[in-house]
């Protein structure tokens, strides 16, 4: 039976997650996910795929939550939430098979699982703002006819 994608997000943020520790060992960090899960190596395989993925674009991501952020600097965002903003970002910026509203709730879904209701309110914010920057039409203003 395939896994529901809400799961599979949960197992890509629990990787990502890990990755935010220096003395994470990979494997460790699988066989724990497979065993409190109840998911197969493949899936976790499969997340830690997507988390390399994600880690590619890093650096794209980061830029875009830093310049979003106006009441946090990058370096004071949780990292549960700074984990969080990143998957989602990703799926917003470079998963089009997800549509953005999509990502967005369940980003807000894994703050209120994993963080605090406050964060998941920040997560929304943040995330609400990339989207309309990228998404909305911009306004181009004329100038006036004189």
């Amino acid at each position: 039976m395939p896994l529901p994608p809400q799961k599979f997000r949960e197992i890509v943020f629990q990787v990502l997650y890990s990755r935010t520790y220096d003395a994470c060992d990979a494997e460790e960090t699988a066989l724990m996910l497979m065993a409190e899960l109840k998911v197969t190596k493949k899936s976790v395989l499969q997340a830690r795929e997507r988390a390399e993925q994600i880690g590619a674009k890093l650096p794209e991501i980061d830029c875009e939550i830093a310049l979003a952020s106006t009441e946090y600097s990058f370096d004071r965002i949780s990292r549960v939430e700074k984990t969080i903003l990143r998957l989602a970002l990703y799926e917003i910026l470079s998963d089009p098979s997800i549509p953005p509203r999509v990502a967005i709730a369940e980003a807000i879904r894994l703050t209120r699982k994993f963080g605090t209701p406050e964060s998941a309110h920040f997560v929304n914010a943040i995330l609400d703002k990339i989207y309309k920057k990228k998404h909305e039409p911009q306004l181009i203003c004329e100038p006036a006819a004189l």
